[in-house]
Order: C-alpha cells, then structure tokens, then sequence
C-alpha cells in the first residue's frame, strides 16, 4: 500500500508540472484529495490491514497529503505571478506628457490659490525693497509668547488655544514648546539676525487650538511683515498696506482702521477690508457685519525691540499680520475658508495656470 502511495504522488508530481491555469490545477487538486480521490481511496482500505501497517500507511499518507498540498500551492502561487508579469510588460504606462495631453486643458497643472496669493505678494514685497524670511512651525514659548510683550496670564497661552508639546523633563517654561499660533515668532528671529533699518517678510503657516467655522481655522497660513529704522510712523504702515492690498485686487480697496489690542504693538490697530463676498451687506463670512479682519498691525512694543537686540530709543518700526486664507477668499469668491485644506481636486482645479 506504500508503494501504491508512492505511485500516485509521482503521478501526480508528472501531471501538474504540465498544467498551466489554476483550474486545471485546482481539479488536479481534487482529483488525488478529494472525498473520491485517489488518496482517499487508499486509505479507505485501511480497514482492512494490520494494526502494524497502519501505524507504517497512516503517516505516510499525512505525509503524501502535505506533499500535494504545497505543490499546489507553489504551482499557483508561480502561475499568479506570471500572470502578473505579462500584465506589467504589456500594461506599460507612458509617464511622458504628449502633445495630445498638454493641449487638453483637462490635464494642465496649476497651483493653490493660496499659493498663487502668497507668490504675488512676495513679488510686491521684494519690489519695495523688503526680504523674505521663514522660521520654524515648533517654537519655545519666549519666542512664541515672552519675546512679544505676552504675560504669562494672557489666555492664548491656554491649552484651549496652543498646541503643546508635553515634555515632562521640561520645567522651565522657556523651554516648553508649542505649534506656533503666530508668524510674529520670525520677528524675533529677525531681529535677533539683522541691524536696523531693516525690513522682511514672513509667509508661513500657523496652528490655533480653536473651533472652524466658513472664517476660521485650526492651521491657516498668514504673512507677517515688520519694517525697523528710524523715524517710522504710522503713515508709513497705512500706505504699505494700501498699497499691498491695491496691488493684490488690482483696485482701490475700501478699508477701515480701528483701534485695536495686541501686546507686542504700541498703539495696535485693525485694518478691517469691506467683505468682498457680499459687498459689505453682511454674510456668514463676515458674521453678517460686511466687514473682514484682515491686518492686524501696529507700532512695535519697545519691550518687543528690547528682546530682539534693538535699542528702542534710537529705532522704532511698525508690524503687521496679513490673513493669506481669508485675502485669498477676498481675491477668488471662496466662501469657506475650509475649502483651502480640503483637498478636494473640484475645487483645486479651477486654479489652474499651466
């Protein structure tokens, strides 16, 4: 009964090495372990022998059974990846853009609004003589908070407002560090790098712990900007930002300016544009008041030069903070500052440039 064992398995070992689908070789399968199978049938006769013969027959058939098993399982495990690699060599994909291709318009690359405002403003900057600079996303807390003139009891250093970095080694709280809520982190870094005069830009992206909503938030992008010498005067800060945001919506922009609150300017304004969305009638963008906090901006705080390295006798200077999400919302008609970080293509594709 052995040697009948033996006889089927390199019989079968000859039948598979011929078959070339998994059908065949799945009914090949059946045929020898199958209830009707070959093998089943040897040992259906095992009623028959010796208690000697079957402790020799019984393993030997388990042994057999393993042995058709992975066979079947190497031949269609091969044939699968043939399959594949016909698939491959005749499935090639041209990565090249054809002339066909660049002319249909439903092909053509382009940038994010966002990106498109930025790229403008930075030209209008870099024409009036301004440099541009970038610092990092994850900040210490004096150069997000005690650098610019905010106590240690202001509520934007809230975990409600900040994303913190938990780090239980860290007591000091100088050292703790944080998303920055704000580009004015990169003013101190300037400061710290530069002699006055000077002046810079800083485009980058923010992070607040807040809720969204059409106008707000939790990682948007702004533009800092800070401009140090002598002699400088709010006159100075009304017209760079006139002008910026003529240069932007390539007209006169109505504005209003109105006193405002921050701890790192001294006196603090807010430059507010008339709501483009609804021409100032009032929507769910401009909290129905027609009227979008834009710019706030101010005189630099004397405590803010002081930690920058700058005698704030001799020099003073002016700051701002543009809103790139809500101007590019202003310049295109977006209505939902959250369309910016969707990432949804409908949207994204009807900026297009190339």
């Amino acid at each position: 009964m052995i040697e009948k064992l033996d006889s089927l398995y390199k019989e079968f070992e000859e039948k598979i090495t011929g078959l070339g689908n998994q059908a065949d070789i799945l009914n090949l399968k059946s045929e020898y372990l199958g209830k009707k199978g070959h093998i089943s049938e040897v040992l259906k006769s095992l009623k028959n022998a010796t208690n000697e013969e079957r402790k020799l027959i019984g393993p030997k058939a388990n042994e057999i059974k393993n042995e058709i098993t992975n066979s079947v399982a190497k031949k269609l495990t091969f044939i699968e990846t043939e399959e594949i690699n016909k698939k491959l060599a005749n499935e090639k994909i041209d990565i090249t853009l054809t002339d066909a291709v660049r002319s249909n318009n439903n092909y053509s690359g382009g940038f994010h609004p966002r990106t498109l405002i930025q790229r403008e403003i930075e030209d209008i900057f870099l024409s009036m003589g301004f440099d541009i600079l970038d610092g990092p996303h994850i900040e210490d807390e004096f150069h997000n908070f005690e650098a610019l003139n905010i106590p240690g009891d202001h509520p934007a250093r809230d975990m409600q407002d900040t994303f913190w970095f938990h780090d239980p080694n860290v007591e000091c709280d100088e050292k703790k560090h944080l998303l920055r809520t704000h580009t004015s982190t990169v003013q101190v870094h300037g400061m710290q790098a530069r002699k006055p005069p000077f002046k810079f830009i800083a485009p980058g992206t923010v992070f607040r712990c807040e809720r969204t909503d059409a106008s707000h938030e939790m990682v948007f992008n702004q533009l800092e900007g800070m401009m140090v010498g002598e002699n400088i005067s709010v006159s100075h800060l009304i017209y760079f930002m006139k002008t910026i945001l003529k240069e932007i919506f390539k007209k006169e922009v109505e504005v209003r300016l109105r006193p405002g609150f921050f701890p790192f300017v001294e006196p603090g304004f807010e430059l507010d544009i008339k709501c483009l969305i609804c021409s100032g009638k009032g929507c769910s963008v401009c909290k129905q008041v027609g009227w979008l906090e834009l710019l706030p901006c101010g005189m630099v705080h004397p405590n803010v030069l002081k930690a920058g390295g700058i005698d704030p006798e001799k020099y003073n200077g002016f700051a701002f903070g543009l809103g790139l999400d809500r101007l590019v919302m202003m310049k295109y008609g977006i209505d939902d500052i959250r369309h910016l970080q969707s990432g949804d293509l409908r949207f994204n594709s009807q900026f297009r440039t190339f």
